[in-house]
């Protein structure tokens, strides 16, 4: 798996390498900061986004431009009408790829403040993009237009270093310019209608735009991507779209309107997200987030893949297959490990490899996905991996009963051993379910993990105690309670609509759930990734003090299922009104500043918005309300709404049980109504 272009918070601790060419990246002489993407809007419809500040303008600066398979094809595009840019009024996303802008002008030789011409802007990820000048002046128009384009054909790694390089040189292409790099590849853009004149030294277009009284005069631009080998004008990328059918079109309607704006907007970007792998295009996954992680298939992809099961296991099955063909094999101690890239834990622990999360979460992704309605066949087809992934386990936790990190300091995470205990629990009900060997030896390695988890990773004191952060090989403890707690409550689904034992026992839930409930830790917007009172906290420190979108929706879906209603509604609330305030396309992180009155939540310059956990994590959390429990081989399905109703009434349509569509309602009094399911299921308890 591939790490991410450059060195940022939470990214990994290796040498980078390049976004979709493998390139290596040159070393940068002095700290690189990322371009800021916080305020842009970020088309995609991958392998293609178009990253465009809120005026419409590209300009050329930072990470604006239109892309194809990491690469830039198109870095400026600045309009003018009559030798003047429109004045900008409003920029929006009006789909997770496109977005539209608006601005006015003054009529030329018109007294008064009116402005006579509108200007709308449609630009959408496919490189396609349409401007439509509109006359409200009594009389005919006669407006010299002009689009002046430019690219450096750079690629997304090196635009994330803050130094692209210069753009190039054009040359007049049919309707439009055309533009080659030394590497073979090259990119076109066309117009229509025609410009009257093309300027390739400047990169200019001009027309000479007649616009009738009230009437309208569009031109369309088309950017396309070419290399060695292939055609110029043909779509950059080479595996093209994957198809919607693997996302249902889940919907809700509820008595606030949020939960159904954000369960929209979340489907659009994890479909927009889709992306194939180039070896094997049937293998499609999530890319983990955009601008700057649209690498292999990684662990987010699969933990992603995982909380939008609810809209299907087709994407699971797709994801598991591809990182499945990653598993290292033979008969050494790796023998059954996912590889991934380590990343940067904090100052005080080393890198964490997110290689073992993808290979402790492939069972896990496997069993349930059995549990919502895998068809046999995947089933049969990803077994042998999930295999030889519980062999890894077993192996793993065999010295002290907990799983190391890698390395020589080997430390234990607590949050790694959650990952474990699950995988060991899930993995021996999907190995009895199909009578494969090893069940009852899983279930003793979680016995041990749990046992050992309370003297290594339990500190006892006054108030009841507390989970640690880790414990590092020569003994020390780091309490540092954050986010990462919410990993511990998050258990996993076996059959009947039940859910596997967790590390934590009663009372050490409603510990965590106190601890997660403090303001040290809910910053009124999510959780924070570390406390405010701990030394090291920083508010847009990706693991020591900023929101992580997703682990805030598995503290709700998990405070949910333990019962603990309350905080589960406190965190739902806060998480959709950051949505709101986001304009419903959630971050992977944000700041972890204090909620206010009248305040909003502080965006992370280096997120990647949309993201793939931060997406499938808003359906996670929603899904909670209804507590949706499907036990596909048992023929039954349950439903566990809160009783609160926190939201009020909702209703959640377009859902996928057992192959077919679910619907399920809650009520004002927190009643759960199962309203549409597949023909044969029983509703369990």
């Amino acid at each position: 798996m591939a790490p991410s272009p450059v060195p940022a918070p939470g990214r990994p601790a290796r040498p980078p390498v390049g976004h979709a060419s493998g390139t290596a990246l040159p070393r940068a002489a002095r700290p690189v900061e990322l371009p800021p993407v916080h305020g842009a809007l970020v088309c995609v419809a991958l392998p293609a986004l178009a990253v465009c500040p809120e005026h419409g303008q590209l300009t050329g600066e930072g990470a604006e431009g239109v892309y194809a398979a990491g690469r830039r094809l198109l870095s400026r595009c600045v309009l003018r009408v009559a030798g003047r840019e429109p004045v900008a009024l409003q920029g929006r996303m009006a789909g997770a790829d496109r977005a539209v802008f608006l601005g006015v002008l003054r009529v030329p030789g018109e007294a008064g403040p009116d402005p006579g011409l509108t200007v709308e802007r449609t630009r959408s990820a496919d490189g396609t993009e349409r401007i439509t000048l509109r006359s409200a002046a009594a009389r005919p128009l006669r407006l010299p237009v002009e689009i002046a384009l430019g690219t450096d054909l750079a690629d997304l790694g090196t635009v994330a270093t803050g130094r692209p390089g210069a753009e190039l040189t054009a040359s007049v292409h049919g309707t439009g310019l055309r533009w080659a790099g030394s590497d073979g590849r090259s990119a076109t853009v066309t117009a229509d209608p025609a410009p009257m004149d093309s300027l390739a030294a400047a990169g200019v277009l001009r027309w000479e735009a007649e616009v009738a009284a009230g009437a309208a005069f569009t031109i369309g631009l088309r950017v396309r991507g070419g290399a060695a080998g292939r055609p110029t004008g043909s779509p950059g990328g080479g595996t093209g779209r994957p198809g919607g059918h693997l996302l249902a079109e889940v919907r809700a309607e509820a008595d606030d309107p949020r939960p159904g704006e954000l369960l929209r907007a979340s489907v659009e970007d994890l479909r927009a997200l889709l992306q194939r792998t180039p070896e094997h295009p049937a293998d499609v996954y999530l890319a983990a987030g955009v601008p700057w992680r649209c690498g292999p298939v990684t662990a987010e992809a699969l933990w992603a893949a995982r909380m939008a099961l609810p809209l299907g296991t087709r994407l699971a099955t797709t994801t598991l297959r591809a990182l499945g063909r990653t598993q290292l094999t033979g008969e050494g101690t790796e023998s059954g490990r996912i590889p991934g890239p380590l990343r940067d834990a904090g100052p005080h622990l080393p890198p964490r490899c997110t290689g073992i999360e993808a290979t402790l979460g492939f069972p896990v992704v496997l069993a349930e996905a059995r549990r919502w309605g895998l068809p046999p066949a995947d089933l049969e087809e990803l077994l042998p991996v999930a295999e030889r992934c519980l062999d890894w386990l077993r192996r793993a936790a065999r010295a002290d009963g907990l799983v190391p990190d890698p390395g020589s300091a080997g430390a234990r995470r607590a949050e790694t051993q959650a990952h474990a205990h699950r995988a060991a629990l899930l993995g021996a009900d999907l190995l009895d379910a199909c009578g494969r060997p090893g069940g009852d030896v899983l279930r003793d390695t979680a016995r041990t993990m749990r046992r050992r988890f309370r003297h290594e990773l339990w500190i006892d004191d006054r108030t009841g105690g507390r989970p640690a952060l880790a414990r590092t090989a020569d003994g020390r403890t780091w309490a540092r309670p954050g986010g990462w707690a919410a990993h511990l409550l998050d258990t996993g689904l076996l059959g009947g609509g039940r859910y596997a034992q967790g590390l934590l026992d009663g009372a050490e839930t409603e510990r965590v759930a106190r601890l997660l409930g403090t303001p040290d830790l809910d910053s009124g917007w999510g959780l924070r990734g570390l406390a405010v009172k701990d030394p090291d906290h920083n508010p847009f420190g990706h693991r020591t003090g900023a929101v992580r979108t997703h682990e805030t929706a598995v503290a709700v879906a998990g405070f949910a299922a333990a019962g603990h209603e309350e905080e589960a509604a406190s965190l739902l609330r806060g998480l959709l009104d950051a949505a709101e305030a986001f304009d419903h396309r959630l971050p992977e992180m944000y700041a972890g500043a204090q909620r206010t009155a009248g305040g909003r939540p502080v965006p992370h310059p280096a997120a990647c918005r949309p993201a793939a956990v931060a997406a499938a994590g808003a359906v996670h959390a929603l899904l909670a309300l209804a507590g949706v429990r499907p036990d596909v081989p048992g023929r039954s399905v349950s439903v566990h709404p809160l009783s609160s109703a926190p939201l009020g009434a909702i209703r959640l349509s377009g859902l996928v049980v057992a192959g077919e569509p679910f619907a399920v309602r809650v009520s004002r009094l927190g009643l759960g109504m199962v309203e549409e399911a597949a023909e044969g299921l029983q509703l369990g308890v």
